[in-house]
């Protein structure tokens, strides 16, 4: 029950929740920029043009694009391995399709990496986190449009070229498998619906309408990424491209058998459609299955996209664990699950203050399911951590046990699957810093090691603070996981 001697210890973010400086040095407006906050209770607003006086939690978000420096070293003190974050496509390209790459947001990029392998932190980085050009969106609707496929092969070109000699690790799509089932596409797909264009106030993000074409998009993303692949192993740099889901075990809430079943297709649709197309190169025949039973076309499926996607499978499979939810088709049943995706409840599970049902176990589920279904690809666990309501007392310590007691299960859950054969190579914790919860658009969800005095109504120094679990996975990582 050991990890590897360089088992990849560290922590996961992305830009738009935590650089802010939205429009600065050359930056281009995202989709992140055009969502409101919101709360466990208030759903997030989105309008095609910015609207005086809301909240706009990623412009500032806790000023990592000031503070990079101050952060890494925190890191860097906790004995971080590597970093899992994300560059802002649209501080590259700000408008997406423009004929140059702003030099300004290349070079703070060059500044963060610098200062992590100072550091000795190796960066791995996502290229598209839950945010697309919103020039992308006005002007080709997303990857509703092939043309976007070449613009993001453009950009992954331009950035492995750039930092490929400090990068060794990629992912091309976070979270990938979130926009077929949740079909709203907005900061998945940069795709909305066309009375999108014609709204005269801002709408929930639950309002959006679900695209029938949303399996369109993400098939041009699957295109997309295995040029990406295939552009990043031409370079001859050893550069490694990975994919990135989701990964939501699911259970039969009883041993009713349209229960089971039901829990199978799911279980098909949500944790094995993507991850088997980008890892084995091909579509599987229960999605195949399901275009033709929900009568969606499939033309766009070409010879030469199938040939593409054989091409440019990925180097490694990562994912993110949170939670589990049970599925029945009892429609009586109450369903729970936060602001992921909603289940059943489980009797035998706690839940947090957001809904999400607490599984330790379930991440070793996953891991022994994962390394069964693709037996020669190394797995990484890039997001797991605990949104909670965090205190700072009047002595400025921040205790936060709950935090360090789901971590330190999900982690024993992980080493019991190492023993058992699975081949882990890292594990980043979501977030080591408090960052804009992606699903609530809040600050008052506290993630982090490190408390960020930034408040959900504006207030705030932007000062950093460490919890308890500062000092806690530090002492994981100097033992390798031994000492949880």
């Amino acid at each position: 029950m050991t990890f590897m001697k360089d088992f990849l210890w560290g922590g996961a973010i992305s830009a738009s929740q935590v650089e802010g400086a939205y429009l600065e040095d050359g930056k281009g407006l995202s989709t992140a920029d055009m969502i409101t906050g919101g709360s466990v209770n208030k759903e997030r607003m989105f309008f095609t043009e910015k609207v005086e006086g809301a909240y706009y939690p990623t412009h500032e978000a806790v000023n990592f694009y000031h503070c990079y420096k101050e952060d890494i070293a925190l890191f860097g003190e906790m004995g971080f391995k590597t970093l899992r974050l994300s560059i802002a496509w649209s501080r590259i390209f700000p408008n997406g399709d423009d004929a140059e790459p702003n030099e300004k947001g290349l070079q703070f990029y060059d500044d963060v990496f610098n200062e992590c392998l100072k550091y000795g932190i190796q960066p791995l980085v996502t290229l598209c986190h839950y945010e697309i050009p919103w020039g992308i969106v006005k002007k080709y609707n997303g990857f509703a449009n092939r043309k976007t496929i070449d613009l993001f092969v453009n950009y992954a070109k331009v950035c492995f070229e750039r930092f490929g000699d400090r990068v060794k690790y990629w992912l091309t799509f976070n979270e990938i498998n979130g926009a077929p089932l949740e079909g709203t596409g907005l900061n998945h797909l940069g795709m909305v619906d066309d009375s999108v264009w014609n709204l005269k106030k801002p709408i929930s993000i639950s309002e959006l309408p679900v695209l029938p074409n949303r399996y369109e998009g993400v098939h041009n993303q699957f295109v997309a990424s295995a040029l990406a692949v295939k552009a990043a192993h031409e370079l001859d740099m050893g550069l490694q491209v990975g994919c990135m889901l989701c990964n939501v075990p699911w259970y039969p809430l009883t041993p009713n058998p349209k229960d089971v079943l039901a829990t199978q297709t799911k279980d098909q649709m949500f944790n094995y459609y993507c991850g088997d197309v980008m890892v084995r190169g091909e579509y599987p025949t229960f999605v195949l299955d399901f275009f033709k039973k929900n009568n969606i076309d499939d033309s766009f499926i070409t010879e030469e996209d199938k040939q593409i996607l054989k091409e440019g499978t990925v180097d490694l499979y990562t994912f993110s664990y949170y939670m589990s939810n049970c599925i029945t088709t009892d429609p009586s049943i109450e369903i729970v699950g936060g602001n992921i995706v909603g289940g059943a409840k489980n009797p035998y599970l706690e839940i947090s203050d957001w809904g999400w049902q607490i599984d330790p176990e379930g991440i070793k589920y996953v891991l022994k399911n994962l390394h069964d279904r693709y037996p020669h690809t190394p797995l990484m666990i890039v997001e797991n951590g605990f949104g909670g309501i965090d205190k700072m007392e009047e002595d400025g310590s921040i205790h936060d046990p709950y935090r360090i007691d789901y971590l330190r299960q999900h982690i024993t859950a992980v080493k019991e699957a190492v023993a058992d054969g699975v081949p882990v190579i890292g594990y980043t914790a979501w977030g080591p810093i408090d960052l804009v919860s992606i699903g609530t658009g809040e600050m008052y969800k506290r993630y982090g090691f490190i408390y960020v005095d930034r408040h959900d109504d504006g207030t705030g120094d932007y000062s950093r603070h460490k919890k308890d679990s500062f000092d806690w996975y530090k002492k994981v990582i100097e033992t390798n996981g031994e000492k949880l």
